[in-house]
């Protein structure tokens, strides 16, 4: 039987009020604790985290577009830029996405890079993800306790180093991970751009470890990139020296570390390099 007329824009009204209900839900935390899954890799991951799908970044089918194998085949440089702007994906085993968008990066040019683990020519089972197809996971500790996370580019022994996301879903899981993982103050609560500000911050955040070495990024279930919304534009982008290779001579000064200009969540900010930029 068809419905009065008269009742339609209440009907309507609390139609929209449940969708934004539903909203609300998936961006915040659930209160309801799920256990994670005996198969989350290598991390204790807080047993109160329940699954989280950030909505910052939304379409009609609740993602951007998955990047293939063809974005990650191309040179170093290159790709070192076109990684910036990007989204990073973490799904944890218990369903959590973790979001970053890419906002820092390192190339490493192979063979003749003297700061790359592949200067030389060098191949061993510790580096063997530079030198398999482009978009492969390159995964190694430092320190004995952290973790780095490289994605293999056209050319053999080539690579690029991810330096900082800017944090954009599953938050406060990535805080709890964080807070889990690192050593020292634990007790302080960590700022947003604490989250993903370096290296092996990031990989502690979206829970990466050495297990993930030689995985694919255009295929894997567990991490992949997705397109960001909007890439910076050239001037957006600042080119400097890496960071920590002072050992590798005059390569320890070639411009080929990448930032987005002006990110608060970008690990170490060159004001010289940002200047001589915009003379």
């Amino acid at each position: 039987m068809p419905a009065r007329r008269g009742s339609q824009p209440s009907r309507r009204t609390g139609q929209k009020k449940q969708r934004l209900a539903e909203a609300e839900q998936l961006q915040s935390p659930s209160d309801a604790a799920q256990s994670p899954s005996p198969k989350d890799p290598y991390v204790g991951l807080p047993t109160t985290l329940g699954p989280q799908r950030s909505i910052y970044f939304s379409s009609p089918k609740g993602h951007f577009t998955r990047l293939g194998s063809e974005f990650f085949d191309q040179p170093a440089v290159p790709l070192a830029r076109a990684f910036l702007g990007q989204v990073l994906v973490r799904r944890l085993a218990n369903g959590t996405e973790l979001r970053g968008r890419v906002v820092e990066t390192e190339a490493y040019l192979g063979p003749e890079d003297e700061a790359a683990h592949s200067r030389g020519g060098r191949q061993t089972p510790r580096n063997r993800g530079m030198f398999m197809k482009p978009g492969t996971l390159y995964v190694y500790i430092i320190y004995g306790m952290y973790f780095c996370m490289n994605v293999s580019s056209r050319g053999d022994g080539a690579c690029i180093l991810l330096r900082a996301l800017e944090p954009v879903g599953g938050l406060e899981t990535m805080r709890q991970l964080r807070t889990t993982l690192r050593k020292g103050t634990a007790c302080r609560a960590l700022k947003d751009r604490e989250l993903c500000s370096g290296p092996s911050k990031l990989c502690q955040a979206l829970a990466i470890d050495k297990s993930f070495d030689q995985k694919d990024l255009a295929q894997d279930e567990a991490i992949w990139l997705e397109r960001g919304p909007l890439g910076p534009s050239e001037q957006a982008v600042v080119a400097t020296a890496r960071v920590g290779i002072g050992y590798s001579g005059e390569w320890a000064q070639k411009p080929l570390r990448f930032y987005i200009r002006g990110s608060p969540w970008v690990s170490v900010v060159d004001r010289v390099a940002e200047q001589e930029a915009q003379a």
